[in-house]
């Protein structure tokens, strides 16, 4: 089974310690208790900025990190050393607040949508290493920002939700990416409209885990809800603890079996800077 790391939109470098490959027994044995926030000195590192799209590339072994806020273009990947500006020969226009994943049936990274330079977007991208593919769906969903995206390796798929509409209201529809084209899918349940929320899969159930977010047009506008998709519905869970109301966190999945969350942004304005791990 492959394995995928994944972090949402929003998830910006600050996810980049988190994003790991496969780690060899030994090392989740004894990273288990002595795991820590390391800061790093690269040689190399992309210009600062905030709402970029990053995703773990299984396939090459690298964290691919994708725009940001300054109406930014530039591709970069982490090889857990240094970063590397990559110059593809094609590359999607500048944007922040995108949805990306990898998609471990292709072993490519899916790009999808975001705020470029004066409108919302639409388009869906992937990533092969090297360089970027501009895909021609016959079915897409409709432009957004702040969307969640999230390998679902039990389906073989990418899942997308939500985001923020043109109008300011949010989405709350669930789209699958097989590779070749996006699906809608029509659960018989489903979380409320939102953007900025967390998602990742959990490879001990085999399901995609979604947590929080914002809502411009509720109240309280910022939520503290657990859902998981297991390919065909969204289900809510009702766990005994769970992190407070927050969107914009950043989430992957861990070495250690477990979804691990940090931060995200607080309905007083602030940030948290708290951990949690789900499993």
């Amino acid at each position: 089974m492959k394995v995928c790391r994944i972090v949402t939109a929003g998830a910006t470098a600050l996810a980049a310690s988190a994003i790991v490959g496969t780690v060899p027994p030994a090392v989740q044995a004894s990273s288990a208790s002595t795991a820590t926030w390391t800061k790093q000195h690269p040689a190399t590192s992309p210009p600062a900025r905030e709402d970029a799209a990053m995703a773990y590339d299984a396939a090459t072994g690298t964290a691919v990190l994708f725009g940001g806020s300054g109406d930014l273009d530039d591709t970069w990947t982490w090889n857990g050393a240094t970063w590397t500006q990559q110059h593809p020969a094609t590359s999607p226009p500048a944007r922040q607040a995108a949805a990306m994943a990898y998609d471990a049936a292709t072993g490519t990274v899916v790009l999808f949508g975001g705020f470029g330079s004066s409108s919302l977007l639409g388009d869906t991208w992937t990533w092969n290493g090297t360089t970027w593919t501009q895909q021609h769906p016959a079915t897409s969903p409709s432009i957004r920002g702040y969307a969640a995206a999230a390998c679902d390796v039990a389906t073989g798929t990418v899942v997308l939700f939500g985001g923020e509409r043109p109008d300011g209201a949010n989405f709350r529809d669930t789209w699958t990416w097989n590779g070749t084209t996006w699906t809608q899918q029509h659960p018989a349940t489903s979380p409320r409209a939102r953007q900025g929320t967390a998602m990742a899969y959990d490879a001990v159930t085999g399901a995609v885990v979604l947590f929080g977010g914002f809502n411009s047009r509720t109240s309280p506008n910022y939520l503290g809800d657990t859902w998981t998709w297991d390919g065909t519905t969204w289900t809510k869970q009702q766990p005994a603890a769970h992190p407070s109301a927050r969107d914009v966190a950043a989430v992957a999945d861990a070495a250690t079996g477990t979804v691990v969350l940090f931060g995200g942004g607080s309905p007083d304005g602030g940030v948290f800077g708290d951990t949690w791990t789900w499993g």
